[in-house]
């Protein structure tokens, strides 16, 4: 019965090690999202903005924030929002509708263990002036 435990174990060890190598998860940290749209300070010209950047390979997750006039001196913050990458997931933009005034927008990438640090542009929205 004695050796029949030890194998057991043995398998059990063997079993565990390779799981935990199928579970690594990708450090995403030392990458960087690239925002396309609205670029750095461009002045948008309709109220409603499309916000979109390039996916990070290995992120499963966009935290999205835009704060007006800027995060250091934050009136408010008009998006806070977090799209996953999933079966509804629809790309790496989406559409709002922002008031005439300045803004800050940042991205950054995440997956279950690391995040990429944010990246901001700042962009001006004047759809009144049309």
């Amino acid at each position: 019965m004695r050796p029949i435990l030890s194998i057991l174990l043995f398998i059990g060890i063997i079993f565990l090690s390779s799981c935990e190598e199928l579970l690594e998860v990708k450090d995403i940290s030392d990458q960087e999202v690239n925002l396309l749209a609205p670029s750095d300070s461009v002045v948008v010209m309709q109220s409603d903005v499309r916000f979109s950047w390039e996916e990070v390979f290995e992120a499963h997750s966009y935290h999205v924030q835009v704060a007006q006039p800027s995060f250091e001196n934050a009136a408010q913050i008009v998006i806070d929002t977090l799209v996953v990458v999933d079966s509804t997931y629809r790309g790496s933009s989406f559409v709002k509708p922002l008031l005439d005034n300045g803004y800050e927008w940042r991205v950054k990438g995440m997956n279950s263990d690391f995040d990429t640090p944010f990246k901001t542009h700042r962009f001006w929205v004047e759809s009144t002036k049309n």
